[in-house]
């Protein structure tokens, strides 16, 4: 194996990695447990007003990202995905419970490996084992990516938490 498809062997490993796991999680919020109602309940009790919708929301774009992501398709759009609901997942649900994910109400190293994972994947792309790279599409990798994933999943993030979330602030007695 040369350097080069080392590379593109990485970068397979890691985007179809976080593509199942997207890909899992957007289906286990329409089908799993509570189903997608028990999601927009959940959703709602984080402060993300109407919860039903941002439960569609949140898995769409997970189901849609994870998809982009094992096929190498649109790979920074994607990666923003990746980084717009974890994100929103990490300021809502995790980061108040720590770092751990095994403390009570999991904490945030899960989430934040994604959003990391997601930040990277936008500008290094998919690799030449996609079909971004048979369409031609490299010219969304380097910094248009990184564009895409920061002003899209990030910047897409911050504003939906401005619009809409909004906790309960009532203090714990």
């Amino acid at each position: 194996m040369n350097d080069l498809d080392a590379v593109n062997f990485g970068l397979l490993v890691l985007r179809c990695g976080v593509g199942v796991v997207m890909l899992a999680h957007g289906i286990r919020h329409i089908f799993g447990g509570g189903k997608i109602e028990g999601t927009g309940k959940w959703f709602a009790s984080l402060g993300m007003k109407p919860g039903i919708v941002h439960a569609w929301l949140a898995s769409v774009t997970e189901i849609g990202a994870g998809a982009s992501l094992i096929f190498g398709l649109l790979t920074p759009l994607g990666a923003a995905g990746v980084v717009g609901t974890m994100f929103v997942a990490f300021v809502t649900n995790h980061f108040k419970n720590g770092f751990f994910i095994f403390y009570k109400g999991e904490g945030y190293e899960y989430v934040m490996t994604l959003v990391l994972a997601g930040i990277a994947l936008g500008p290094l792309g998919p690799g030449e084992w996609s079909l971004d790279n048979a369409l031609d599409l490299q010219d969304w990798w380097g910094a248009t990516g990184l564009l895409i994933v920061l002003v899209g999943g990030l910047g897409g993030a911050l504003g939906l938490l401005a619009i809409f979330w909004r906790p309960d602030r009532t203090p714990a007695t």
